[in-house]
C-alpha cells in the first residue's frame, strides 16, 4: 500500500492552541520549507490558506492538524472548505518528542513527520462537523444536566432527610415531579428560626432547579435527524 509521503507535493503540520496555531510545510522527505504563527481567528485560517498556496510545491498538499474537535475545529473547517485535505493528527508522545524538546515549532514538525508515515489509504479523517459533532454536542450537554441535576438531587434528599417524617418519606423515594412542585410551592413554618428560614429556601431553590432542568433534559432533541423532520 501506497504511503501518504509518495502521493503528495507537500504535507502540511498545525499544531493548535487556544490563541494561536504554529504551522509547517515540508517536502515529502520531510525536509522543512517554511514556518508561520497564525492566530485562532478567521483571519489567521485565510492567512494560512494564503501561506499554504505561496510556499507549496505543487497542488497534492495535506494538512495534518492536532484537535480538529477543540482549538483546531476552526481551522480544519477552514482549510476543508478551501479544497485542502486535512486529515487528523494525533498529539506527539515522549517518545516522540525524546531528545528533541517541547515546542510548538517541534509539534508542528512532528505532525508533518507522522503524516508522512501514514498509509494513504487509511488516513484519519476530522469528525468535526456534520451530525457526528451535533451529536456529540447533544450528549454532553445531556451529560451535563444529568450529572447537575444528580448534584442537586442528592443535596435536596439530604435536607428534606433533616425534616419531619413527611420529608424522610419523600427523601427514601423518586422524587417525582408533582414532588417538586409541591416543594417549590411550599411556605415557610410560621415564627421560623433563621436555620429553619435557611433549609425552607434552599428546599425551594432546589426543588424550583430541578423541576427546569428536567423541563431542559425533555426538551432537548435525541438526535440530529429531529432537526430535519
Amino acid at each position: 500500500m501506497p504511503m501518504l509521503a509518495e502521493l503528495v507535493d507537500a504535507v502540511v503540520g498545525a499544531d493548535t492552541h487556544r490563541d494561536t496555531h504554529e504551522l509547517e510545510i515540508a517536502h515529502p522527505t520531510g525536509a522543512p520549507i517554511a514556518v508561520c504563527s497564525i492566530e485562532n481567528d478567521t483571519r489567521g485560517y485565510a492567512q494560512a490558506v494564503a501561506w499554504i498556496g505561496e510556499h507549496a510545491p505543487g497542488p497534492r498538499v495535506v494538512v495534518a492538524v492536532e484537535g480538529t474537535r477543540s482549538y483546531g475545529a476552526g481551522l480544519a473547517r477552514a482549510l476543508t472548505e478551501a479544497g485542502l485535505t486535512v486529515i487528523e493528527c494525533e498529539q506527539p508522545s515522549r517518545t516522540q518528542r525524546r531528545g528533541r524538546g517541547k515546542s510548538d515549532s517541534i509539534d508542528a514538525h512532528l505532525a508533518v513527520r507522522w503524516a508522512l508515515e501514514l498509509d494513504a489509504e487509511r488516513l484519519p479523517t476530522p469528525r468535526a462537523d456534520g451530525d457526528r459533532e451535533a451529536l456529540r454536542t447533544l450528549l454532553c450537554a445531556r451529560d451535563e444536566l444529568t450529572t447537575t441535576g444528580t448534584g442537586q438531587t442528592n443535596r435536596l434528599k439530604a435536607l428534606l432527610r433533616d425534616g419531619d417524617d413527611t420529608d424522610r418519606a419523600l427523601a427514601r423515594g423518586k422524587l417525582t415531579d408533582t414532588d417538586l412542585n409541591t416543594l417549590a410551592r411550599r411556605r415557610p413554618p410560621r415564627e421560623a428560626t433563621r436555620a429553619q428560614a435557611v433549609r425552607h429556601g434552599e428546599l425551594r431553590r432546589l426543588a424550583v432547579a430541578l423541576r427546569e432542568q428536567r423541563r431542559e433534559t425533555q426538551d432537548q432533541p435525541h438526535s440530529p435527524d429531529r432537526h430535519r423532520r
